[in-house]
């Protein structure tokens, strides 16, 4: 029997990832997205996940075995995200409840896990470095756990199995994504080069120097299909990441490197990118006309608020992957060639001069 999967978020970093990578493995693959890509092997499905009768007819022909959940919608508050992505993941699950087809469900969630929500982001109590899936929930409101919840319960009444999967920052390409750090950076870096303005760490002391870990979307795509597909790994939390540790001082030359530009010297204290390039639109508009770029909207490429949450945090971050690995996942991905295959890619698809 041919594995159906439906990826819901297939336009963004980590669904792109895993479309691509079930349909080049034989998967009959529908990729659910209000604007979904055209993607060799996927079959488009534009619906909105807050619609739940419109979400049912247009899932109505379609009888997954897997099911893989790789969206969020940001809100205004941590109360609206609860309400809002709980819903999407309710709605989702209850639309594909008549075929019965359901095996497997994976949810991607992420290391907010264990830092808490934005509006809380990695303050109070935490739990010890490195991040494992056996520390429990935060004693605080996190909408990764209001969308687990509803994964549990649809699980326990509907008989598949489930997996839950926690990548630190991911970098991939997906334009108008919210989470977007590696994209970001490409474009605050060609800025950079085109005005000569300093290449600034944007981010705290504490993450400049300490360890810390990342996850590449082809990474993430291997781990959701291999749990999907391995029976240990049934109804199990995992951390992924990429398998290898950095510091950002040095990861932060090797970027600057790629680019043909020099690291400013690190100042000690945050230089966010919301402030750095709160005055771009027009440079990025100059810069698309001059390199003919495909995109003109600096806002479209860009999430500064995300990549300074990331690289703002006061405390070192780094995750314990060793679950996976004794289960049997042992794929590897080297973080600095992770960010240059986007970059590369980003320079082909004429996303940064």
């Amino acid at each position: 029997m041919t594995n159906q999967a439906l990826v819901v978020g297939s336009s963004g970093i980590v669904g792109t990832a895993v479309s691509r990578l079930l349909a080049q493995e034989g998967w009959a693959v529908a990729g659910l997205a209000r604007r979904p890509n055209a993607e060799a092997g996927v079959t488009p499905i534009s619906a909105d996940l807050l619609d739940p009768s419109a979400l049912r007819s247009k899932l109505s022909a379609v009888e997954p075995t897997h099911v893989f959940l790789t969206t969020w919608a940001r809100q205004d508050s941590e109360a609206e995200n609860i309400r809002v992505n709980a819903q999407m993941v309710r709605n989702v699950l209850e639309a594909v409840r008549p075929s019965g087809s359901v095996r497997h469900v994976a949810l991607v969630t992420g290391l907010k896990h264990y830092l808490g929500p934005f509006e809380a982001y990695g303050k109070g109590s935490l739990p010890q470095t490195p991040f494992r899936e056996e520390q429990g929930r935060l004693d605080v409101e996190n909408f990764y756990y209001a969308q687990e919840d509803e994964l549990f319960a649809a699980a326990q009444r509907d008989g598949f199995t489930w997996s839950v999967h926690r990548p630190h920052t991911v970098t991939g390409i997906a334009v108008g994504n919210a989470m977007n750090m590696a994209t970001t950076l490409a474009v605050y870096a060609s800025i950079c080069r085109f005005t000569g303005r300093p290449f600034a760490f944007p981010g705290s002391d504490v993450q400049w120097n300490s360890l810390t870990d990342m996850t590449d979307a082809g990474q993430l795509a291997k781990h959701l299909r291999w749990a999907a597909t391995t029976p240990a790994a049934a109804n199990q939390a995992f951390n992924v990441v990429n398998g290898d540790v950095f510091r950002w001082k040095w990861m932060w030359t090797r970027l600057a490197e790629w680019f043909g530009i020099d690291a400013a010297p690190f100042e000690g204290h945050p230089a966010p990118l919301e402030q750095q390039m709160a005055g771009d639109a027009p440079v990025w508009a100059e810069m698309a006309k001059r390199f003919d770029l495909a995109e003109a909207d600096i806002g479209k490429l860009i999430s500064p608020w995300h990549t300074d949450a990331d690289l703002g945090r006061p405390i070192e971050v780094v995750t314990d992957m060793s679950k996976s690995r004794k289960l049997g996942f042992l794929d590897y991905q080297a973080s600095d060639e992770a960010f240059f295959q986007v970059f590369s890619k980003l320079r082909e698809g004429r996303l940064i001069p």
